[in-house]
């Protein structure tokens, strides 16, 4: 588990349920773009206990690592980060995440990424991580930055939002500097 002043991040458990559905729900709007799988998995608490039975067998076959952001005080789901797309042969992983409208802008996921990070690097093993964002996804793309993610380059009809047009996205990485 990983503390700060404000909130923790530790791997999804069952107990979660009630507060990661709550909160995919009450982000609907945000989320359904660019998170549409995990939203359509968290409708419900009966589809997030699913949820997090699925992401724990990835953690543990070492697939796709899930993590849930809470806030400290009220100890309830916040926001999410995964490492997924994982290639364990250059040890590589690409970060997606999402925090809940309220908690935007105040520096929490940056934090948050950037804990991960090092956790990635110093825990898991990885050598280099990855964030892939829409240009027009401000947030996201400060993120990375803030982070010390470096743009590389622009990923041609990268990924397809439901119901639209492939969209280009922008790459950014980090490497462990040991």
């Amino acid at each position: 588990m990983i503390k700060t002043d404000l909130f923790f991040i530790d791997y999804l458990v069952l107990e979660d349920a009630a507060s990661l559905s709550e909160m995919m729900l009450c982000n609907h709007d945000n989320f359904k773009r660019y998170f549409p799988i995990t939203l359509s998995k968290n409708k419900s608490i009966e589809d997030s206990l699913k949820f997090i039975k699925e992401k724990n067998i990835e953690c543990h076959a070492k697939t796709e690592f899930t993590f849930v952001i809470k806030d400290k005080q009220l100890s309830k789901a916040v926001g999410i980060i995964i490492i997924k797309e994982i290639n364990w042969e250059i040890k590589q992983g690409e970060f997606a995440y999402c925090i809940s409208s309220e908690f935007e802008n105040k520096g929490w996921m940056s934090n948050a990424i950037a804990l991960t990070s090092k956790y990635a690097f110093e825990v898991l093993g990885f050598n280099k991580l990855q964030i892939i964002a829409h240009r027009t996804n401000f947030g996201s793309c400060k993120v990375a930055e803030k982070c010390g993610f470096q743009w590389q380059k622009t990923l041609i009809n990268e990924y397809t939002p439901p119901n639209e047009s492939p969209l280009d996205m922008e790459l950014y990485e980090l490497y462990n500097e040991r």
